[in-house]
């Protein structure tokens, strides 16, 4: 029997469908995967195994090939655990029910347990723009996934209660949309530029730049107060929208810096040391396409202390 269960992959910042497709047929017990899979998605049947098996369910000892379609798009990451659990189940008849309005999405420990991923957000605004209204995720991402409204979060903490949920036995409770509430963080920042004493000339550079958007160079001898204006920009932007503040969480979400808030509700202050590589500062990778620190410090401030001591390369790409 053949089953297909739906799920997400990212590309970047936007997600990429994939359709988990399950058969069980007759023969020795075998596990094979295509599809383009990293260790990580290949690591997954022992994962998947021993979830199934504690959590009182059977593991069908017959031959097993997963396949995850589009083969052309490589899969990386663990987030595919839980897709692939479900498609078993609903292969071997464990599970009988229409899944294909769901999105599924979630690590399995070997308990059962689900563990977050990263990446939710701008999965979950990438599969509600093309239709996908219901999402069953772990528990970690709940507060997350919230912030995404017009749809359905499902919150799970385990594999158990997932295939409750979906056999309608204990129906899981959607989640309700989180309300965004700007932070502004008045009095509560370590650096305030309405605690600078002196320096007129420099703050009144400093509040023009922030006011245009522009870039801006200190220059002065070691204890001028160069890096304590740096660190006080943050408190003259102004707050963020929900709009920007959902641009820099997914940006967050997929670097894995976003946190238990679940949103980022305050501007981002990025200050890299000055032995960063060019790959660190601009982002990409071999393989895998991860944020830089100029994504991280977007809607922002990336501040370059001692920026002389930067290598020439990485300097040039910044000009660029």
């Amino acid at each position: 029997m053949i089953a297909k269960v739906q799920t997400y992959a990212l590309q970047g910042l936007e997600g990429v469908q994939v359709t988990v497709e399950t058969d069980i047929s007759k023969g020795l017990p075998a596990y094979d995967m295509v599809g383009l899979p990293d260790a990580a998605v290949k690591e997954s049947k022992e994962r998947v195994r021993s979830a199934i098996k504690n959590s009182a369910l059977e593991f069908p000892a017959h031959k097993i090939t997963v396949n995850l379609a589009p083969a052309y798009v490589k899969k990386e990451g663990s987030s595919f655990d839980l897709p692939i659990a479900v498609s078993l189940l609903l292969a071997d008849g464990s599970l009988q029910t229409d899944v294909s309005e769901y999105i599924f999405l979630g690590e399995l420990a070997l308990n059962g347990e689900l563990r977050p991923v990263t990446g939710v957000l701008p999965t979950v605004i990438s599969a509600r723009d093309k239709g996908y209204k219901k999402f069953v995720l772990p528990q970690g991402n709940a507060k997350e996934a919230g912030y995404v409204h017009g749809v359905e979060i499902y919150a799970a903490k385990t594999l158990k209660e997932v295939i409750d949920h979906l056999s309608g036995h204990q129906p899981i409770q959607a989640l309700q949309a989180e309300r965004y509430v700007k932070n502004t963080a008045d009095g509560q920042r370590p650096y305030d530029l309405a605690f600078v004493k002196g320096q007129p000339i420099a703050k009144r550079a400093l509040e023009v730049a922030v006011a245009g958007g522009h870039n801006i160079l200190f220059v002065g001898p070691p204890g001028s107060g160069k890096t304590m204006l740096a660190r006080s920009i943050p408190s003259v932007l102004p707050d963020m929208s929900f709009e920007e503040a959902l641009e820099i969480t997914k940006i967050h979400s997929v670097a894995g810096t976003l946190g238990q808030q679940g949103i980022v509700a305050q501007r981002p202050f990025r200050s890299p040391h000055h032995t960063a590589t060019t790959v660190s500062l601009c982002g990409g990778g071999n393989k895998t396409v991860h944020p830089g620190e100029i994504s991280l410090a977007h809607g922002g401030v990336l501040f370059l202390d001692e920026l002389p001591e930067y290598k020439r390369s990485s300097l040039e790409s910044l000009r660029q």
